[in-house]
C-alpha cells in the first residue's frame, strides 16, 4: 500500500510533464485507433466465412463486369441443369447493376457535387441481401422498410444515403431528374422515397434505383428510336449475389455455373464475396501495406519513445530519492516496479480515454471516419477500440518504461551520496 501511495504521489509531482505525456499518448492512440479501424474493416470484408457465405458472379475477362440481363434468370438459381443440382432459393439471390448519373443535363456542368452512384437492384433484396442492412433490427430498419414499400408501389422511387441527400440539397419526397453518365441518353424521373439508415456507414453516399424502372427505361429508349436498342442494352447486369449455406455448396454451385454452356459470351466467373472484395482492393494494396506495416508500427514506436523519454527524465531527477528509498529498506525490484507502475498509470488511462473519445466523436458526432477506399466511403470505429486503446497505452508504457525502470533499480547509494557530498 505504501508503494502504491508513492506511485500516485510521484505521478503528480510534476503535473506539467504528466499532462504532456498523457496528451502525447492520447494523440498517438487516436492515430493508431483510426488506422486499426480501417484495417479491421477491410480485414473483416476480406475474411472468408465458413457458413452463410455469399458468392459473386461477374464477367470473367472485364472490369467493370458487364453481362446481359438475360443471364439473370438462370444465374439467380445457381444455373441448375441436371437432376441433383443445387437450386438457390429465390430469397438468397440478388442482381446488381450500377448507374452513374447527374442532376445536370449539360455535360460541361456536371460535377461530383451534382452526381450520384446508384445500385440498380430489386427493392425487397435491400433488406434481405445487402451487407449490414440484412442484420438491422426491425426498429432500426423501419424507415428503410417504409421506403422499400414506396419503391415497390411506385417504381420511380429511389433511396439515397444521408450524405448524398445533403450533397444534392434535396429532401425526402422531392422529385429529381437523373441524366445518365455511364448510360448516355438515358434519363430517370425519380422521387426520393427515403434514406439509408445512418448507422450503416457504407451507404451514406450511395443510392438504390428500382431494377424494374431501369429495365423499362431501357425498353422505352428502343421504342423511341425505331426499335434500335441502346448501345449498352446487353450489358446492364454487373454482378449477381448468391447466398449459400456452406463451402461445399459453394463449390457445387460454382461448378454448375462455370460448366454451363449458357455463359460463354461473355464468359463468367464465380468467387466468394471475400475473394471478390480482396481482388477489388488490389488497387489499394500498396497503400494498405504501408498503413499496416509502416504507419501503425511507427506510431506505436513513437508512443513508446514518448513515454520512455518522460520516465527517463523523471528517473534522472530522482536519483537521490531512489538512494534514500534503498537506505530505508526498499529492494531494487520494488523500485523497478514502482517506476513501471507510474508509467502504466499514465499510459493505461490515457489510452482508454483516447480510444473512448475517438469512438464517441467519430461514430456519434462525425457519423464515421470519412476516408473513402474503394466502395467503403466511411469507416465506423468498432467497440473493440476500447481495448485497443487500453492495450496500446499499457503496452507502450510497459515497454517504454523498462529501461528507465532498470536504471532506477541499479542506482547505487554510495555513488549518489558521494556526488551530493
Amino acid at each position: 500500500m505504501k508503494l502504491l501511495a508513492l506511485v500516485f504521489g510521484n505521478i503528480f509531482r510534476n503535473p506539467v510533464r504528466t499532462v504532456l505525456t498523457s496528451l502525447g499518448t492520447m494523440v498517438l492512440v487516436l492515430v493508431v485507433t483510426l488506422v486499426f479501424t480501417v484495417l479491421a474493416t477491410l480485414d473483416q470484408a476480406t475474411t472468408e466465412k465458413s457458413r452463410n457465405l455469399k458468392a459473386i458472379v461477374t464477367e470473367r475477362w472485364q472490369i467493370p463486369s458487364q453481362m446481359p440481363y438475360a443471364y439473370a434468370a438462370t444465374l439467380t438459381e445457381g444455373a441448375p441443369a441436371n437432376e441433383g443440382d443445387y437450386h438457390v432459393p429465390p430469397d438468397d439471390s440478388m442482381t446488381w447493376g450500377f448507374f452513374f448519373g447527374s442532376t445536370e443535363k449539360e455535360p460541361n456542368k456536371r460535377t461530383m457535387d451534382n452526381s450520384l452512384f446508384a445500385f440498380v437492384i430489386e427493392p425487397p433484396k435491400l433488406r434481405t441481401m445487402m451487407d449490414e442492412l440484412d442484420s438491422l433490427s426491425d426498429t432500426d430498419a423501419k424507415p428503410l422498410t417504409d421506403a422499400i414499400e414506396k419503391m415497390q408501389s411506385s417504381r420511380q422511387g429511389i433511396i439515397v444515403g444521408v450524405d448524398l441527400l445533403k450533397k444534392l440539397g434535396a429532401r425526402v419526397g422531392d422529385r429529381i431528374t437523373l441524366y445518365g453518365r455511364n448510360y448516355r441518353d438515358i434519363t430517370f424521373e425519380v422521387e426520393i422515397a427515403g434514406v439509408f439508415p445512418e448507422i450503416v456507414s457504407r451507404y451514406r453516399s450511395s443510392a438504390a434505383l428500382n431494377r424494374e424502372y431501369f429495365n423499362a427505361t431501357m425498353d422505352a429508349y428502343a421504342a423511341a428510336n425505331g426499335g434500335k436498342a441502346h448501345p449498352q442494352a446487353g450489358k446492364t447486369l454487373n454482378l449477381v449475389w448468391l447466398r449459400l449455406p456452406d463451402r461445399e455448396i459453394f463449390q457445387k454451385v460454382a461448378n454448375q455455373i462455370l460448366t454451363s454452356p449458357s455463359y460463354t459470351d461473355p464468359a463468367v466467373k464465380c468467387e466468394t464475396a471475400s475473394s471478390g472484395v480482396a481482388t477489388f482492393l488490389e488497387a489499394y494494396r500498396d497503400l494498405i501495406w504501408g498503413v499496416r506495416w509502416l504507419l501503425a508500427p511507427a506510431c506505436v514506436f513513437t508512443l513508446a519513445l514518448v513515454i520512455s523519454n518522460a520516465i527517463s527524465i523523471s528517473v534522472r531527477e530522482r536519483q537521490i530519492e531512489f538512494a534514500v528509498l534503498k537506505v530505508l529498506g526498499f529492494r531494487p525490484n520494488q523500485i523497478l516496479v514502482m517506476v513501471m507502475l507510474e508509467a502504466l498509470l499514465i499510459g493505461l488511462p490515457s489510452g482508454l480515454l483516447s480510444a473512448g473519445a475517438t469512438y464517441g466523436l467519430i461514430n456519434w458526432y462525425f457519423g464515421g471516419l470519412n476516408f473513402p477506399i474503394a466502395f467503403f466511403p466511411r469507416f465506423m470505429v468498432p467497440a473493440a477500440a476500447w481495448w485497443w486503446g487500453a492495450a496500446m497505452g499499457a503496452g507502450t508504457a510497459f515497454v517504454g518504461s523498462m529501461i528507465p525502470a532498470w536504471n532506477a533499480r541499479r542506482v547505487k547509494v554510495s555513488e549518489v551520496f558521494s556526488r551530493v557530498a
